[in-house]
């Protein structure tokens, strides 16, 4: 049995900087019930954090993966179950 809020974390690589990556990601949450932000690192890649329903989620990555499948080379994950931390989806200033 799960308790909590389903959460992934996301890291994308390949050509994900500098070409509207983290902005269509917004959008696209936007139409999914979904909370978390979306960063760029120092390394070149994105860092995605999401949560909510676990079939929202998925669909929210099913379709940032179709929108941007041109730019994304490869993408590391993790899932795991925990308390709510974000009020909204927003897009997370500067790099980490």
């Amino acid at each position: 049995m799960t308790s909590g809020v389903f959460h992934k974390d996301v890291w994308y690589g390949g050509r994900v900087q500098g070409v509207g990556f983290r902005a269509h990601v917004l959008r696209v949450a936007r139409g999914y019930e979904v909370r978390g932000k979306v960063r760029n690192l120092d390394d070149g890649r994105v860092f995605l954090q999401v949560e909510g329903n676990e079939e929202e989620v998925a669909a929210f990555l099913a379709e940032i993966r179709r929108g941007l499948m041109f730019f994304i080379r490869n993408v590391e994950s993790r899932e795991f179950w925990g308390v709510s931390c974000f009020p909204n989806f927003t897009i997370a200033t500067g790099q980490s």
